[in-house]
């Protein structure tokens, strides 16, 4: 997820003046376990509507059953997924990027190169899972929070290289005589 890196351990830097192009570090969305309940609800549901078929009480038919099925899988499985899948992340070398929205899209981005502190906040479930918040604050623009973000030890750690080696690029650049 990072940059290459040299024999040093420090990642490489293009020569002074250069134009840098920017490349995708990493793109994901939040951590999947919250769709444990849709799945759990999509499972009993089949079950429930297999039983049921053909053996429903006498008012009732079997169109109606599926039906009520149908908008029970709507609303508790294709709802919250497209929800899950509405919200991506992207990280590059330059800036982090929140996507979200299906029909409308807002995104937000949050440059490295102005710096900005990071916070982690895992609770008990995501500590179990791997997973965690990362608040993300330049101290003038409201602060960016990415939630559920899997494997969030590495994103951390990846967006802390980021903000340092684009810190680093910015201040030689800015030196008088650095082209």
């Amino acid at each position: 997820m990072t940059q290459p890196v040299t024999l040093g351990g420090r990642p490489m830097m293009p020569p002074p003046g250069a134009p840098v192009e920017e490349l995708l570090v990493a793109r994901f969305r939040g951590h999947a376990r919250r769709l444990l309940w849709s799945a759990l609800a999509l499972i009993a549901i089949c079950g429930a509507t297999t039983y049921f078929y053909d053996n429903l009480p006498a008012p009732f038919e079997n169109w109606m059953l599926l039906v009520a099925a149908a908008a029970l899988v709507l609303l508790l499985v294709v709802v919250p997924f497209l929800r899950w899948l509405s919200r991506s992340y992207t990280i590059t070398n330059r800036r982090v990027i929140l996507r979200d929205g299906l029909g409308s899209r807002h995104r937000t981005e949050l440059s490295h190169t102005r710096g900005y502190s990071i916070a982690v906040r895992r609770g008990l479930l995501q500590r179990l899972w791997g997973a965690g918040t990362l608040t993300l604050n330049n101290g003038v623009d409201a602060p960016l929070r990415l939630q559920n973000v899997p494997s969030v030890n590495l994103v951390h750690e990846t967006l802390a290289d980021q903000v340092e080696v684009n810190q680093i690029l910015a201040h030689r650049d800015a030196q008088p005589g650095s082209i």
